[in-house]
């Protein structure tokens, strides 16, 4: 079997962690494939995998909950054709796996198989985009909890209209070990951690909210004084913006999407629109459009699961495979589709090391890791100044997206009018409102500005939840329809 994974350490640590403890080892896992392929299948996957998470969260200087959790087990996979079977065990044994894989077998073809399993080990190409440390153990409880407390008192300190506060804090310490029947062993332990603030600020009897915060492939101790200053600053400075805030006016409009976690709605307008399962069945408005222009000149989208440290990157994906930067659309024509190994094989295309799962429990199918546009040539003071009516959109609550024709609505948790130029006042309300592959040639200016969010995205696909990053330049869009309440 040839190891994928960022160095040989990982891979005994995950052994220990997974197998060892549970008498398991190669021997074993080589009989347990062998009975999945005494049927025809063309594919089979073990994943194993063990969780420790924690959060916390603080309102009004209290703490208002915490919780602690150790979750295990492992997920059998068999693919036939396009038919996949996938059992699971919240129990790690030999006889847990023999029972799952069993259960996997009833898609098989007619007719006996034989296993596809390779029998040396061979390292594979390194790589650590991440620690291994575990973010858990990096601080006891007390100091997590005067973190969150630490962060109260610098947003209450910003403004004497502040009048609540609510923090939290979380950590996930993830193992993974993937044993697949075409012969590679692959392992991953990732840290993961965020940290949320919420306040809300009162003047002359209106309310408005504010929210910042952030996170990533780091222990706590990423959470600096100088990173608590910066979120409280953002979470206070969007609510005192809002209490000044006009009705939103409708209509079609030039609008302005802001740098960094505006890049959301790029994510579920277009990202989604460019998974492999949904191009495969047909049921995407990029469907059958490679070499075809989907965007103007200039828009150049990538999805990128090599970022170090970044929320969602990932040393190899949940099948085993190293992701990787996969260019999307460049200069406007669309060049590739996000892809698992299933929808890959069946489209015949390349795996981009994009199949991810939330957990043993969950099949694999293709999902985005870090997605965002590249920076243009202009510089944001620019295109702001090139409006002579229209939106700047900061920042972004909830939207929704058709994956069938592109279509989106979007709410802004935070935007501002421009007039002559120059940001005029904050609006309440505005929506967007749109279709992804039509607004992608609306695009008229990019700025020179690309940057990422700050690493709170999560995305939710198929009912599973995973961990994303999202990020883009300034960008001028023409006519482009705001739903308002002014």
């Amino acid at each position: 079997m040839k190891i994928i994974e960022p160095n040989l350490q990982t891979q005994a640590i995950a052994s220990n962690i997974l197998l060892t403890p549970n008498g398991l080892d190669e021997g074993r896992l080589l009989s347990v494939m062998g009975s999945i392929f005494t049927h025809k299948v063309d594919y089979a996957d073990l994943y194993f995998q063990f969780t420790k998470s924690e959060s916390w969260s603080l309102e009004e200087g209290i703490v208002k909950t915490g919780s602690f959790s150790i979750d295990q087990g492992v997920g059998v996979r068999a693919v036939s054709g396009d038919k996949t079977a996938f059992s699971y065990s919240d129990e790690i044994s030999e006889r847990a796996l023999l029972e799952a894989a069993a259960s996997t077998r009833t898609i098989a073809r007619q007719g006996a198989g034989r296993a596809k399993v390779a029998s040396a080990i061979k390292p594979g190409a390194a790589r650590a985009l991440y620690r291994q440390k575990d973010p858990v153990l990096s601080l006891d409880a007390t100091q997590k909890v005067q973190l969150l407390e630490r962060l109260e008192r610098i947003a209450r300190a910003k403004d004497p209209r502040v009048v609540q506060v609510m923090a939290g804090l979380s950590g996930e310490h993830d193992v993974v070990l993937v044993v697949r029947s075409d012969g590679v062993i692959a392992a991953d332990i990732r840290p993961l951690v965020r940290l949320s603030l919420t306040v809300i600020a009162e003047h002359n009897g209106r309310r408005e909210v504010g929210t910042s915060g952030g996170g990533g492939r780091y222990d706590f101790g990423y959470f600096s004084d100088v990173l608590l200053e910066k979120y409280a600053s953002e979470a206070v400075n969007s609510a005192l913006t809002n209490l000044d805030a006009r009705p939103a006016p409708a209509g079609p409009m030039t609008v302005v999407l802001g740098p960094g976690w505006p890049g959301v709605l790029l994510h579920e307008a277009i990202g989604h629109g460019l998974e492999g399962d949904f191009n495969r069945k047909g049921s995407s408005a990029f469907s059958g459009r490679i070499g075809e222009r989907v965007a103007a000149k200039g828009v150049t989208v990538v999805d990128d699961g090599t970022i170090a440290d970044r929320r969602g990157s990932l040393n190899v994906d949940d099948e085993g495979n190293p992701t990787q930067c996969t260019t999307l659309i460049e200069d406007g024509i669309l060049r590739g589709y996000i892809q698992d190994t299933l929808n890959a094989r069946l489209m015949k295309m390349p795996v981009t090391g994009n199949g991810r799962r939330e957990s043993y429990a969950h099949l694999p199918m293709p999902r985005m890791t870090n997605t965002y546009m590249l920076a243009g040539d202009r510089e944001p003071e620019e295109i702001i100044a090139s409006v002579k009516k229209g939106l700047y959109a900061v920042n972004f609550g909830g939207g929704q997206v058709d994956i069938t024709n592109g279509k989106f609505v979007f709410s802004a948790s935070e935007a501002w009018m421009i007039e002559d130029g120059k940001l005029a006042y904050p609006v309440k309300g505005a929506t967007l409102i749109g279709n992804g592959p039509d607004v992608l040639n609306r695009v008229s200016m990019i700025g020179k500005d690309m940057r990422l969010d700050s690493g709170v995205g999560v995305c939710g696909k198929d009912g599973q939840s995973v961990p994303v990053g999202v990020g883009q330049p300034t960008l001028r869009i023409e006519d482009l329809t705001v739903g308002g309440t002014g």
